[in-house]
């Protein structure tokens, strides 16, 4: 074993290493006690590592010490465990660690408080403690997963990754969803996303990206929304709208890929089956989707963004994911390109995630021109004295560009098909929870 960890405890392997090749071998083993039962002179103890979970059984002849042990240790309690692997089709998984000797590291308390029927608000009290169930595990190696398949996408496409502040002087997305704070005499803001200083990045490095918390003010209480998340964007300089598409649907194809290759243990254990999306993405318009909401029974204004239920509605029909395009310059932010030949709408998408999810990506190509930009920012009564810096960067040769936002845990909602965003979260942040 090369993991200099192993050594400290006299452990040998982690769980998931252990098969049916093994037998005969002694191995040791840390970990928690995960459930107990006893059986006659056999206690049946299953022992559970961040790997997975194997059957532990102490016999009272064979191994009085390690029996008596296993006989006091309460759930959760901490321990190191050395046994003989032995092939047995009656374990959970085909595979039973016969003990020698049962050392426990740290007694738990006996009164563990998460109960199988515990409601919801219960879990996320608890969820210092909830985070040590194999669902959550499996969810949170999934997530550490998508980052590390994020990188090497972008790496593998020439993008440079940047570490922009998260401290703002201004809106990004709107000033009603701000999160203000003192700043030595003045107020600043927690960023609602990069995309400013990912324009500024571009005009040195071409092709930037970055994983970094962004903050959102809303009130929304819905399965979707966080007030903090998890924020992946990218910005290429020289890039069309058709541009940042094809970057985003390589991008949700590289993750799904990554994630079906390196987790199916993770993925059996939270008991979801996961499709290769399949390349390229169906393109419909703004003015499409909203026939077909109109259709579903749902009346969109033309000129006002979709809706979450209106969105859902449309998804529903669709079995893969697809972008929206031509949204209105009304349901856009300042800084979107308007149609050159329709500038009643803009170059943006977002694409969508099928069967009644929703959005996963928002995107589109920026304003490269001062005038047009500057016309923007007054048109939605934003001062044009807060964006003196990403003004001026049009007047030094910012060619057109474009870029987009994925929020991670909405990502893994979809993916994994968890019942809350809350869930694709070490500890969530909503309108109603900040503790833990």
């Amino acid at each position: 074993m090369t993991d200099k960890v192993l050594k400290t405890f006299g452990k040998t392997h982690y769980v998931s290493e252990l098969d049916t090749s093994m037998e005969g071998a002694s191995v040791t083993l840390t970990g928690w006690v995960h459930r107990k039962r006893e059986h006659g002179g056999v206690i049946f103890v299953i022992v559970r590592d961040s790997t997975g979970v194997i059957q532990a059984a102490g016999h009272r002849e064979q191994a009085p010490d390690a029996f008596e042990s296993m006989q006091t240790v309460t759930l959760e309690s901490s321990i190191v465990v050395t046994g003989t692997i032995a092939v047995d089709k009656r374990a959970p998984t085909g595979i039973e660690l016969k003990v020698t000797e049962f050392t426990v590291v740290n007694l738990a308390d006996p009164e563990w408080p998460l109960e199988k029927d515990a409601g919801e608000a219960f879990l996320y009290d608890k969820r210092h403690l909830y985070l040590r169930s194999p669902s959550q595990t499996s969810i949170m190696q999934i997530k550490a997963g998508m980052s590390r398949a994020a990188h090497q996408f972008f790496d593998g496409e020439g993008f440079t990754e940047i570490f922009p502040p998260v401290m703002v002087g201004a809106s990004v997305e709107g000033g009603a969803t701000l999160f203000p704070f003192k700043y030595f005499g003045t107020t600043a803001y927690l960023s609602q996303s990069a995309q400013l200083y990912e324009e500024a990045a571009i005009c040195g490095l071409e092709k930037v990206y970055l994983l970094s918390p962004s903050f959102r003010a809303e009130k929304h209480r819905t399965r979707r929304h966080l007030t903090e998340y998890w924020h992946l964007e990218a910005e290429i300089l020289f890039g069309t709208h058709e541009d940042i598409m094809g970057v985003e649907e390589r991008l949700v194809h590289a993750l799904v890929s990554y994630i079906t290759e390196h987790f199916q243990p993770q993925l059996d254990i939270l008991k979801v089956k996961v499709r290769i999306p399949k390349l390229p993405f169906k393109r419909v318009s703004y003015d499409e989707a909203i026939t077909i909401a109109e259709k579903q029974g749902f009346k969109v204004p033309w000129g006002e963004d979709l809706g979450t239920e209106a969105e859902r509605a449309v998804s529903k029909q669709f079995k893969a994911p697809f972008f929206i395009t031509g949204y209105p310059t009304s349901a856009r932010s300042f800084y979107h390109m308007p149609d050159p030949d329709r500038p009643e709408i803009t170059l943006s998408s977002d694409l969508i995630a099928p069967e009644g999810f929703g959005e996963l990506t928002s995107g589109g190509q920026r304003i490269h021109d001062l005038d047009l930009l500057l016309k923007r920012i007054k048109d939605e009564k934003l001062d044009p004295s807060a964006y003196d810096w990403y003004l001026e960067l049009r007047k030094f040769g910012l060619p057109p560009h474009s870029g987009f936002g994925m929020g991670l845990e909405r990502f893994l909602v979809w993916l994994l098909k968890l019942k809350h965003i809350r869930e694709a979260c070490l500890f969530p942040r909503t309108p109603s929870r900040i503790h833990p």
